[in-house]
């Protein structure tokens, strides 16, 4: 993709960003966390370009140590690698929390595409609650408490900061989503005090480079706002580029690779990119990954921005709860959850929109 000049925000003229691949921007955010003035317009102007261009970008200065992210792939590796029996004691749950076994049928979004089941299992969990928590004790969807292994010493505890670092950073983050979608930097606030969020600890087995119609992880968009995957030596995750491309996703060390989803896509009217990507383990060797999504409240109603619509652009959505959303969306990835009802305006969705593009 050739660099485009970025327009200015306010009186401060901002270069385009560089360019990982020649196709996806790496933003730089140490300045901004810093406090320092005038790089939250800068940052916001470059994360402005990465969303209406590719709906992916590479971030530095993110304040996350390496050595946290390395223990966190360390502890994914040792949930993996215990006795089956001990993996579906915690097995996956009608809120998405748990272990989830390489499934034996393709969900709704692979058989769509003609795919087999997607080659990984996973582990999810999700903020830390306690039994006599008021969302817990409602049994509230997605509100339920995590369950952990019972044999993997300090597993727990490391895994928690990791997720508290990195909830930290994402709050910081949307701060530069409402610069660049032309709001005030606050707007993304209450929504984000306390995100709805997940961590999704993966093992990949090797799948034959040769048989297209297998995939680590089949081609699809994500579901919610941001998307944060740490630096992952061992490669495979692929980005559909917006001419058609398939463009297999380089290491940078020390970046994370970050995208949106369908909900940043709809709340911006389309203006934000979803960009559909995939995952496909041919390396050779066992490949982890631990992507944490970052979305907003539960209860956040999902309706056109106000700077995303004007009288030649009207909304293109209706309205919608992010859990209503979030809830649908799992009924089409997890056959688990796949008996969950759809919402009445969830029928046309933006990922679905770009399902054709998935099958080349």
């Amino acid at each position: 993709m050739q660099q485009e000049a970025i327009k200015s925000t306010g009186s401060i003229a901002v270069a385009p960003p560089i360019m990982i691949g020649g196709e996806i921007p790496l933003l730089d955010v140490s300045d901004f966390l810093a406090g320092k003035p005038g790089a939250a317009e800068v940052a916001a102007a470059q994360l402005r370009y990465a969303f209406e261009n590719v709906g992916f970008y590479y971030l530095v200065g993110h304040g996350i140590p390496q050595s946290l992210i390395d223990r966190t792939y360390d502890e994914a590796a040792r949930f993996h690698a215990q006795p089956m029996d001990e993996k579906l004691a915690v097995k996956v749950d009608e809120h998405t929390i748990g272990y989830m076994p390489i499934q034996d049928k393709a969900p709704p979004n692979a058989l769509a595409q003609n795919k087999k089941p997607s080659q990984n299992e996973a582990y999810f969990l999700r903020r830390e609650r306690a039994a006599d928590d008021p969302d817990v004790l409602a049994n509230r969807r997605f509100h339920a408490p995590n369950k952990w292994p019972a044999n993997l010493p300090g597993f727990r505890e490391n895994v928690l900061e990791y997720m508290q670092a990195v909830e930290a950073l994402c709050r910081k983050l949307v701060k530069l989503y409402a610069l660049a979608l032309d709001l005030p930097e606050t707007f993304f606030d209450s929504s984000f005090a306390k995100p709805h969020m997940i961590l999704r600890m993966s093992r990949y087995p090797r799948i034959d480079a040769g048989d297209e119609t297998v995939a680590s992880l089949v081609p699809h968009t994500d579901s919610g706002f941001m998307t944060l995957l740490p630096p992952n030596k061992v490669q495979g995750l692929s980005i559909l580029l917006p001419d058609g491309r398939w463009m297999d996703a380089p290491y940078v060390e020390g970046a994370y690779v970050v995208n949106g989803g369908d909900i940043l896509h709809r709340w911006s009217n389309e203006r934000f990119l979803s960009t559909p990507h995939r995952v496909r383990n041919v390396s050779g060797t066992l490949r982890y990954a631990i992507p944490f999504f970052c979305d907003p409240d539960h209860d956040t109603m999902i309706e056109c921005l106000p700077s995303c619509q004007s009288a030649d652009k009207p909304a293109k959505y209706p309205p919608i709860k992010f859990g209503d959303y979030a809830l649908w969306f799992a009924a089409q990835r997890y056959n688990h959850m796949a008996k969950v009802a759809a919402p009445a305006d969830t029928e046309i969705t933006p990922g679905a929109r770009a399902t054709a593009r998935w099958k080349s």
